[in-house]
């Protein structure tokens, strides 16, 4: 399975730099961030598991990142840890009114912090799993397992449905046949790498009738993607 990814947005090198080699020691992978702007550009493009949000950056705030990330559609479900030497009981509450899943006050002991970070993975991963996800009409209920399209039914085989809720649930990155593997079948087990080309031309083909087949996108060089923008292959 592939490792959870981590934004730290801090403008303290020191911090980022002692909070991501204990990230990584525990099986984490690592993006960082110095300010809010560039930190909204990583949520956007590189989409982190889970951000850990310094309260007082430069410029523009943890707290005003975190109110403007949770009003966005495309980011209201990454979930955040706030990172602050503010204590008061009223800057906690304000931390957790504009959607932060969780708060740790500086000084922190990294094992503490690394566990915080698995238990709001924990919390929004079973979230996650009980959650109808639409996507311009086509819709994925994973308590039923059912497919919709436009409100139309949609049938495809038990691989394809995995794919596309992975696809669905990971959008606008690109996997690696290898990467595709080990989150639908699991890394224990044995399946050549393209046998995913199958699966993603059965999974083309159920969607494609009603339209939604440009949604599974090919990468050249790196494997495929699920997007709603216009293809653009590299």
């Amino acid at each position: 399975m592939s490792k959870n990814r981590i934004l730290i947005v801090d403008d303290e090198p020191a911090i980022r730099e002692m909070v991501s080699v204990a990230l990584e020691l525990a099986d984490f992978d690592v993006l960082e961030a110095e300010s809010a702007q560039q930190a909204h550009e990583r949520i956007v493009d590189e989409r982190p598991d889970l951000v850990l949000l310094d309260w007082m950056l430069p410029s523009v705030t943890g707290i005003e990142l975190a109110r403007r990330l949770k009003r966005d559609d495309n980011t209201s479900e990454v979930p955040i840890i706030m990172l602050t030497a503010k204590s008061e009981e009223d800057n906690k509450i304000q931390g957790l009114d504009v959607g932060a899943d969780d708060y740790v006050t500086k000084p922190f002991s990294t094992r503490e912090l690394i566990a915080r970070i698995r238990a709001v993975l924990r919390r929004s991963s079973a979230a996650a799993g009980e959650k109808e996800i639409d996507v311009q009409g086509l819709c994925l209920d994973p308590v039923s397992h059912r497919i919709s399209a436009n409100g139309v039914p949609v049938d495809m085989g038990p691989t394809e449905y995995r794919l596309l809720e992975f696809f669905m649930s990971h959008q606008e990155r690109a996997y690696s046949r290898t990467q595709l593997l080990d989150q639908v079948w699991g890394a224990n087990v044995y399946v050549e790498d393209r046998t995913i080309d199958v699966h993603i031309r059965r999974l083309r083909k159920a969607l494609a009738p009603h339209g939604f087949d440009g949604f599974i996108q090919t990468v050249r060089g790196t494997g495929y993607r699920f997007s709603v923008r216009s293809a653009q292959v590299s």
